[in-house]
Parts: C-alpha cells; structure tokens; sequence
C-alpha cells in the first residue's frame, strides 16, 4: 500500500491528474467507477476563493463518493494561498494540492503555476504558507523545471519534503515545453531514487496504456502514475491499467454500447451539477473523444453539440448505439486526442 499521510492508497495507486475544464465532477464520476484511486478537483485560483468568485467557489463541490478526493489550488501570494487553504479546508476534502505545474500564459503570467518554478525561494513559502494553515496533508504537483537550463526537481522534492509535504507528483517536462515532445521520466526516478526523500513520489506524463504504466513503474520505481489526457473521453484507462498489472492481459476495449452508456452517464452527472444549459453546453466538448474512432460519425457529433435538451441527446446518443453495435474501437493515443486543455498539468 501507499499512504499519503493517514490516506491509504493500493499499492501502485492511478491518480486522476487535475486538468482544468475537465476535472469537474461529472467527469470525477465516472473516473472513479472505473478504478481511478485518487482524484484531484480542477485547480483553483487563491484569488478567487478570496474574492468570492462564483467559478472559483463551485470547484469546491466534492462528493463522498470521490473519497479520498484533493482540492487543488494555486497563487503567488503568500497570504492568500494560506487563506484559501483555510477556505479549503471547511469542505473537508482529504487533501491540499498545490499547483506549481500548470504552464499557461495566463497563470504563468501571475507568477503563479509553473511560474513558480523560476524562484524555488518563493515556492518554499508558499508551501509553508499553506503547510502551516491546514491541519489536512499537503501535497504538490510540479514540473522538472522552468526549462532545460534550470531542472531543479531535485532540489525541489527536497525542499518542499522540509517544508511538510506528504505527497509530489511530478510531470516530466519543463514549463518551456509545455505539453510537446516526450516526457523524462528520468529525473523524476532520481526523485525517488534519492535516500532523503520518504514521501511518496508519483509519475505523470505520457501514461496512455496498460503497457507503458507497467513500464514505467518497473523502470522508474515511482509509487504510482498520474493520468490525464489518456483519461479524456476514455476512464476506462484506470481499468484497463489495474487488470494488466495484475494478470499480465489486456481487458478487451470497451464496446460502442459501453462507450454509450458511460457517455449518457457523464451527461446526467452535467446536467445534475451545473444546471441544464450549462451542463449541456459543456458536455459538448467530450462526444469527439467517447466517439473517436467511429467512421462516419461525424454527422452525428454535429448532431450533438447542437441540441439543447438532455433527452434528444440520449437519443441521437441510441442511434450511434445501435449504428454501430458490435463495432470495436481501439484506444486513441494521447498525442492524437483532438482537444485543448487549458491547464491539465
């Protein structure tokens, strides 16, 4: 087993990585059904927890049945990383998350995220800030570095270990190469490797089948992957992952019908949590993924992301069902999902 503090976790556990507009808990919902350990909320800015913003405020919904659930937030300011820890805190989630992973301009821009990673001085305080204003365990996901000049995870993991984090999770690319070219895992072994650091060290990065999970586990020693863009459109990845390590075969790929059903299933959890406009309009992003791979279907998918009732949906959603039962999708690799996150880290 792993524990993240007084958290339990299988041994090898598979996290569900914090990806903004995605990591919300319709798509939580569905993750979890199908083996994800540990998931993370979408991040959330210190700011806006302080402000009161509406956004930044119903990232705080979680579920019992999430459990064990982190919330993920990021800043730049001292004080008010410490406040919206303490925020955080009163909806008892089973962890902090701090992110200083997430490369986008935007955040990136407020010295917050991976913007962090170019002052390892003020990350420390940060840390600490929040560290010392939740009685929850800390934990932090990050990058390598900056870029190939500045690779400081090593010092990193230490640092932050000192500080009081119980857990890091570390995605194996610089802030400069934000999400191209292919992970190095390398470094993130040596973090593991390193006879200082008794906290739990998690991979993140490239993890897009059965295969290569087990792959890297055996070569970096890591205790454990963190999955997100192999997630989208496809939780059946969690799955997938836990059957091969154990038995050494690969669960057949789910069925249209299956894909069908899970697809619906998210719909609802949408439509339940953020209303019926809203829930729809935002579940539009998602079909090209539960469907891709399906020939013809793109008359559909036009189809889709134009009703606006959750019941003409299902329909359209049957008739792909029935179209193509018996039709067997294999899994997309990650590089050729056709989505933009704004933020997974």
């Amino acid at each position: 087993m792993v524990k993240i503090d007084q958290i339990v976790l299988p041994d090898f556990p598979l996290l569900l990585a914090p990806m903004e507009d995605v990591s919300d808990p319709p798509f939580r919902a569905v993750c979890k059904d199908n083996g994800a350990d540990l998931m993370y909320t979408e991040f959330i800015s210190s700011e806006g927890l302080i402000r009161h913003a509406i956004k930044s405020r119903q990232k705080l919904d979680i579920f019992d049945y999430e459990r064990p659930i982190g919330i993920q937030i990021f800043g730049g300011d001292e004080e008010a990383m410490a406040m919206s820890a303490r925020i955080v805190e009163a909806v008892n989630p089973d962890l902090v998350d701090i992110n200083f992973g997430c490369p986008v301009k935007k955040v990136v821009s407020k010295g917050a995220g991976a913007g962090v990673l170019k002052d390892v001085d003020l990350m420390v305080r940060l840390t600490e800030s929040v560290v010392k204003s939740t009685h929850l365990p800390v934990t932090v996901k990050t990058r390598l570095g900056w870029d190939d000049n500045s690779k400081n995870i090593e010092e990193v993991a230490e640092r932050l270990q000192d500080c009081g984090i119980k857990a890091l999770a570390i995605h194996g690319r610089t802030r400069s190469q934000m999400y191209k070219g292919e992970a190095d895992w390398s470094l993130i072994a040596k973090v593991k490797n390193n006879p200082r650091i008794q906290i739990p060290i998690f991979g993140n990065g490239d993890i897009d089948s059965p295969q290569k999970a087990v792959l890297y586990k055996n070569r970096y020693g890591v205790d454990g992957v963190m999955i997100g863009r192999a997630a989208i459109g496809y939780p059946w990845i969690f799955r997938e992952i836990k059957h091969f390590i154990a038995t050494g075969e690969m669960l057949p790929f789910p069925s249209v019908e299956e894909r069908i059903e899970v697809c619906k299933k998210h719909l609802r959890k949408s439509v339940e949590w953020k209303g019926p406009k809203v829930g729809i309009f935002e579940m539009r992003r998602h079909y090209a993924n539960y469907l891709k791979g399906l020939p013809g279907i793109k008359e559909f998918r036009a189809r889709l992301v134009t009703l606006m009732l959750s019941e003409e949906i299902e329909a359209v959603l049957d008739e792909v069902a029935v179209t193509y039962a018996g039709y067997t999708i294999e899994r997309t690799p990650i590089e050729l999902i056709n989505y933009h996150e704004k933020c997974p880290v």
